[in-house]
């Protein structure tokens, strides 16, 4: 059973009365859906009385929410893991969490490896750590949760100050079993969310001075699907939350090519808060290597998917997720993903080598690609895309777009930077009165990069 957003008592009094100004830090790894879970359980943390430290050697509970994708990134994850020893010397009583994906997939074998951890958490559990930490302190005995069943939601993020975005998700889990991937096995089967309850958060994150969401799902055109009793499609939920929502910008991640459809395509061309941007993973250019992913789509109908997108939203950017080094793919295939490349002309791709992932298909592939290989057509890739992704930015010189502000550059606090509509980042100078986190700004667009673009807000005659 999920809880309703806004609840806040996960255990009773006397429990959270064990744990009084306990503080605690969180590390995030991975994707979005990562980043949310931590956003949650720590408005979850501060309600049971917890106190947040960004300092590690402060906090009496250190989480590390954990990411499983790729073998670099459980790399990064084990290292950060032995790190904590140190402070667990230093103080035995601290506790320690592993949560997440690498959590549920490793289980047991995180506390072999490292035997200062005291809880390893799944997917599905986050809402029982406050009871966990409880029973670490009560017995000081390690804890392995890691039951698979529907995912039991705390109580919403809670906005840092000038935070303009909100991440919410709207379904978890998948259904796809891509050969390379291993989330099906870590996040379980797709379930989504009941629509009110999704209202209700946007809503309370607009009260919290959000201006824009995103909508978060391994594959958020599944939405509803795991729930015919209510009859709403992602296309309906699109229009309701465009319809009803206080918030000014809606965003979604991820789309999978073989179920975005026409009436998707035809809310977003409809909508006013929904932005013109679509993430939708190709994966790879070959037909050959995408039968062999198990993606479910050929580039033929990927290719009719984007030329309905940009028939019905001219402006729309649309954006993408390519692997490299597939088990078995060929020269010629990488040729035909650096062809397919130049035809779609996406507005930036986000590249990776392929990962071999104990427990899926792939793994148990024969030719399998040498690393030196991998790293090759990568950069070629690269290449071909980041020159695609300046010839399209470079036309948006000149013009003038509706920025949302998101607060000074983390390298000059002399320039803002805030999005497109489009999702394009824009940085500019600031000089005087500060804009807000959150105002809606003309930015005219002066210089374009590959990653950005950058401009001067624009005369009240433009």
């Amino acid at each position: 059973m999920q809880r309703q957003a806004g609840d806040t008592a996960f255990l009773s009094p006397a429990s959270t009365a064990s744990v009084p100004q306990m503080r605690y830090t969180i590390l995030t790894y991975g994707c979005q859906m990562n980043e949310a879970d931590s956003e949650r359980l720590s408005a979850m943390l501060s309600a049971e009385g917890y106190e947040h430290t960004s300092l590690l050697a402060k906090a009496d509970l250190v989480v590390i929410n954990t990411c499983c994708v790729r073998e670099s990134a459980e790399k990064r994850i084990y290292g950060k893991i032995g790190e904590l020893k140190k402070y667990k010397a230093e103080n035995p009583e601290r506790i320690i969490c592993v949560m997440g994906c690498m959590a549920q997939k490793d289980k047991d074998r995180i506390l072999e490896r490292a035997r200062h951890v005291d809880i390893v958490l799944g997917t599905s559990e986050i809402a029982r750590l406050p009871e966990l930490v409880a029973a670490v302190k009560a017995k000081r005995q390690k804890i392995v949760a890691t039951a698979e069943g529907e995912a039991e939601y705390p109580a919403r993020a809670l906005l840092s100050p000038g935070q303009v975005s909100v991440l919410i998700p709207i379904m978890t889990g998948c259904n796809n079993y891509c050969t390379y991937c291993i989330v099906p096995y870590v996040r379980g089967r797709e379930r989504s969310r009941p629509a009110k309850e999704i209202m209700t958060e946007i809503e309370e994150a607009a009260r919290g001075g959000a201006k824009e969401i995103i909508l978060l799902g391994q594959n958020v055109n599944s939405y509803g699907k795991d729930r015919p009793e209510d009859n709403i499609r992602f296309s309906d939920l699109l229009s309701i939350i465009d319809r009803d929502s206080p918030v000014e910008r809606v965003r979604f991640i991820t789309s999978h090519p073989r179920d975005m459809d026409e009436d998707t395509i035809f809310a977003i061309k409809n909508g006013h808060k929904l932005c013109e941007h679509i993430h939708l993973p190709v994966q790879s250019g070959s037909d050959r290597v995408l039968k062999q992913m198990n993606r479910g789509y050929s580039t033929e109908h990927y290719r009719n998917v984007v030329d309905a997108i940009r028939r019905h939203i001219p402006n729309c950017s649309i954006t993408t997720d390519i692997i490299v080094g597939f088990p078995g793919e060929t020269e010629a295939d990488f040729q035909e993903t650096l062809d397919f490349v130049r035809e779609m002309r996406f507005d930036a791709a986000y590249t990776f080598m392929y990962s071999r992932r104990s427990g899926t298909r792939a793994a148990a592939m024969e030719g399998q690609i040498p690393d030196e290989v991998k790293k090759e057509r990568l950069h070629r890739l690269m290449n071909v895309q980041n020159s695609i992704s300046l010839k399209i930015n470079r036309e948006l010189e000149g013009s003038v777009a509706e920025v949302l502000a998101e607060g000074p550059s983390k390298d000059d606090p002399n320039h803002w930077t805030g999005r497109t509509r489009t999702n394009k980042v824009v940085l500019w100078p600031v000089s005087g009165l500060a804009p807000r986190p959150g105002d809606l700004l003309n930015i005219r667009i002066l210089k374009a990069q590959t990653w950005v673009v950058k401009g001067v807000i624009a005369d009240s005659g433009d």
